[in-house]
């Protein structure tokens, strides 16, 4: 049966300059074999071309990112995606703002425009159709009817597989500045803040409440990954499936406040995490959200067991 779906407005915010999605991302770890291992588990589709392997999630074209083996973990750079006519102007902005153009790493050849953050963080806009969403994504948290079972037998549950990369959020030195960077750069606009700690942001063309979020630390890194799914359940699900593979270091199941979205998250091998995501909160090209600065008590989670000591570390950077 087909599911009627609600009217969907516009995906495109008329005459702004911003970046739509963020396209993809490359993280290097010290053992392919052991990144394969994790993701996979964690339900995701990685494939292997050439000596990477690419991020793919279950029925989704889209290749959400890429991993490569190097002597230490490291988010090498992130790229966002625009429309084909709107990447003449950010050529001319990069030149207004004095932001020297890079040349591409080695093998990742493109016809993008690269060029570094406020942290030194390698940045590339480059011409790719739009992977962020254009409504909200559905959540299915429906109860059964009376007289049923609603729960499926532990044997029965399904495999969790990820829909697609939700958000993703990095270290920066100053919170501020990268705020500043993000927003006059790449046309990003602020959703809301806990002070000079962290900032999420999204997109103008239609995105989530995040596509990407900022946290203090001594310099870059990468904080988490976040992928959606289609319930709370399937989080539960998720965690169970992490933790009977070995990987039950994390934090949830619990419920943030900025982004709405209930959460649990799984540590990597490397101090960072992916994190199950489901019902954020959904920002319209076509409706202006009004940012808050929240106090941080009151900003993180409305509940959920108390996060590890170490949940905001930049291992990374340590590392560095």
């Amino acid at each position: 049966m087909t599911q009627i779906r609600g009217y969907v407005g516009p995906t495109r915010r008329p005459g702004e300059l911003g970046i739509h999605s963020l396209d993809h991302f490359n993280l290097v770890v010290p053992d392919l074999k052991v990144a394969e291992t994790f993701y996979t588990s964690f339900g995701l589709d990685m494939r292997a071309f050439g000596n990477s392997l690419g991020f793919h999630t279950d029925g989704h074209a889209h290749r959400w990112g890429t991993v490569t083996e190097g002597d230490r973990k490291q988010l090498s750079h992130l790229s966002f995606g625009c429309f084909d006519d709107d990447l003449p102007r950010f050529r001319d902005r990069l030149q207004e703002l004095g932001i020297a153009q890079l040349d591409p790493p080695p093998g990742f050849e493109s016809n993008g425009l690269w060029f570094r953050d406020p942290d030194g963080s390698l940045v590339e806009i480059r011409v790719a159709e739009k992977s962020s969403p254009n409504e909200k994504s559905i959540s299915n948290n429906a109860s059964g009817p009376a007289g049923t079972q609603t729960s499926p037998n532990r044997s029965a549950a399904p495999a969790v597989r990820p829909r697609r990369l939700a958000h993703i959020l990095i270290f920066t030195a100053d919170v501020a500045r990268a705020i500043a960077f993000y927003s006059r750069v790449l046309g990003l606009r602020l959703s809301d803040r806990s002070g000079d700690g962290i900032a999420f942001m999204h997109g103008i063309h239609g995105s989530d409440h995040h596509l990407i979020a900022l946290a203090k630390s001594e310099g870059p890194g990468l904080h988490h990954l976040s992928w959606d799914v289609g319930s709370i359940h399937e989080i539960g699900l998720g965690a169970m499936q992490m933790a009977d593979k070995g990987f039950s270091a994390g934090w949830g199941l619990g419920r943030h406040v900025l982004g709405s979205n209930f959460f649990h998250y799984v540590r990597d091998p490397w101090g960072s995490y992916s994190e199950y995501s489901s019902d954020i909160d959904y920002i319209p090209s076509n409706f202006d959200w009004e940012a808050g600065d929240h106090p941080g008590h009151d900003a993180f989670y409305v509940w959920g067991p108390t996060p590890p000591d170490d949940f905001a570390f930049n291992y990374e950077a340590a590392k560095s």
